[in-house]
């Protein structure tokens, strides 16, 4: 089984708009909410190729029953603790011109019982699954290290920890040393303190990177593949050209498509690929993260992995 948390969950509201001027009224065409936080994405996307999957996390008043009954109907397992505080929620514009503004509210408040019992919860489904995924940001009273614990405990349970964050809870996470990470070029400058400028240099960050003991570093460059790192080899992948739709949530069905890869123990090359053709396929379609298996299917046959 594969475990996703998300401590930071969120309904996300899509807004259609022709365009956002300041101070005037705007009227939507469209509205869409779904439930969302970057953990959840990876969930659907484990869920959609058939992987038995749970999320968890924390929910609160009619913002988190929203999600709960959503993941429900889909079929997602989950175990969240019920907070006494409300679940955020996360605007989206997107306008005629295809930009997307978004607005993004800090999260709940978490009393340190509910931080107890989440803990109690993480444990059991430590317990019952081999693949553990965390993703995005931690609400806003929760500590920068939340991370690295919930690594540790993994890492003594000898379990996969898959991490996808930034900034302090990324370096705090990456101390405790996860099996995965999968940070932008922004990232890796922080991280290692050296300039990129060309893909060599990132490759190079990458080396000093994995030498922490991590064993999955996987650099996005966007609609130019990615570098993967994987258990020391280094890897250009490139993805065929195909027509965006909606690329957000790409980098989250990535996860899911490595976090279902290493959950059925498939070979280097079919986890990148696999990873990589989730997600490509996420931003061919509207919705948020999630993947049409045949596209998918299609996608993978057309990545290109080779060996640096």
């Amino acid at each position: 089984m594969i475990t996703i948390v998300n401590l930071n969950a969120s309904v996300d509201k899509r807004y259609e708009i022709e365009d956002i001027v300041k101070g005037k009224v705007m009227r939507a065409r469209s509205v869409e909410n779904a439930a969302g936080g970057k953990g959840i994405h990876v969930a659907n996307v484990a869920h959609v190729l058939g992987e038995d999957v749970v999320t968890t996390g924390y929910i609160g008043g009619k913002t988190g029953e929203f999600i709960k009954s959503q993941l429900d109907e889909i079929g997602i397992k989950n175990d969240f603790v019920k907070i006494k505080d409300s679940t955020r929620e996360c605007l989206a514009f997107i306008t005629d011109d295809m930009a997307q503004t978004e607005i993004l509210e800090p999260g709940p408040y978490i009393t340190e019982k509910e931080q107890e019992d989440f803990m109690q919860i993480y444990e059991k489904l430590l317990s019952e699954s081999d693949i553990i995924a965390a993703s995005g940001s931690v609400p806003k009273n929760i500590s920068k290290n939340v991370y690295a614990k919930l690594i540790e405990k993994a890492n003594k349970n000898n379990k996969k920890f898959l991490l996808d964050t930034s900034g302090e809870l990324l370096k705090e996470g990456i101390s405790a040393v996860p099996f995965m990470i999968k940070p932008n070029k922004d990232e890796l400058e922080s991280l290692t303190g050296k300039p990129i400028t060309d893909e060599k240099d990132v490759v190079k960050c990458i080396k000093d990177l994995s030498k922490s003991g991590i064993k999955c570093i996987v650099v996005s460059l966007g609609a130019n593949g990615s570098i993967v790192y994987f258990d020391g080899n280094i890897f250009r992948v490139t993805i065929p050209k195909v027509k965006v739709v909606n690329p957000v949530g790409s980098g989250d069905s990535l996860v899911g498509g490595f976090a279902v890869g290493l959950e059925r123990n498939y070979s280097m090359d079919k986890i990148i690929a696999l990873g990589t053709a989730c997600g490509t396929a996420n931003a061919m379609i509207k919705k948020t993260g999630w993947v049409e298996t045949y596209l998918v299917k299609d996608i993978i046959k057309k990545v290109s992995i080779n060996r640096i």
